[in-house]
């Protein structure tokens, strides 16, 4: 799958400069999965670990798992592309793992909720709107090509966010926050886009346009 559903083709550029259909403006076409991400790898204790939906839940409390329930939750996979902001992009992946709507289903946002905040290990955050989170094929990757992700690449939770910027997508995923007024989360707060489409090269917070960001 070269494209996500709802883009017009673009046009990027592969690792010997020649031109490449299907890949978003100013991307470039990547053999491989480099490691990219800010600070340490964080130690995996599946005793400790649990995932939490907290904020404007419908029912006004927080919902947990322990690894072991949610990895227990229904899987599916995803062939999808990688678009990282640094301007390569990894066409094709098969990504499995539990879809996002299995999370709004068993934990229904309140109907005024509009954005939500993805919460990682060491405070790291995304924030997405609630229209971006639960696209069908948005999911909390366990595997990748049938393997287990390592632990450089977010094991043992990742979230893939086919349509938008990787950034968007956090490794070592927490929780979710749902959220009735949007915020900015980790990058967000340092300099990038709001909303990180690819297709529209959104990359940068001053390329923002009114309503793509909670401060204008």
């Amino acid at each position: 799958m070269g494209q996500p559903l709802g883009h017009a083709s673009g046009e990027g550029r592969d690792a010997a400069g020649e031109t490449q259909p299907g890949l978003p403006p100013g991307q470039r076409l990547q053999r491989g999965w480099p490691v990219t991400h800010y600070g340490p790898v964080p130690k995996f204790r599946p005793e400790r670990w649990e995932f939490r939906v907290f904020g404007a839940t419908a029912d006004g409390a927080k919902h947990c798992w322990t690894h072991e329930e949610f990895t227990a939750l229904p899987h599916t996979s995803v062939v999808a592309d990688l678009h990282c902001v640094t301007k390569f992009s990894m066409l094709g992946a098969e990504w499995g793992g539990i879809p996002a709507r299995t999370i709004l289903d068993l934990a229904p946002p309140a109907d005024d909720v509009t954005h939500v905040m993805v919460w990682a290990e060491y405070g790291f955050s995304s924030n997405l709107r609630l229209s971006d989170f639960a696209d069908e094929r948005v999911l909390f990757a366990t595997h990748k090509d049938g393997e287990l992700l390592t632990a450089e690449h977010g094991f043992p939770l990742r979230l893939v966010v086919p349509h938008l910027y990787a950034w968007k997508g956090p490794k070592w995923v927490r929780g979710v926050e749902y959220m009735t007024a949007d915020r900015r989360g980790f990058w967000e707060e340092r300099g990038y886009h709001n909303i990180g489409d690819p297709w529209r090269e959104q990359r940068y917070s001053y390329q923002e346009e009114p309503g793509d960001g909670p401060d204008l």
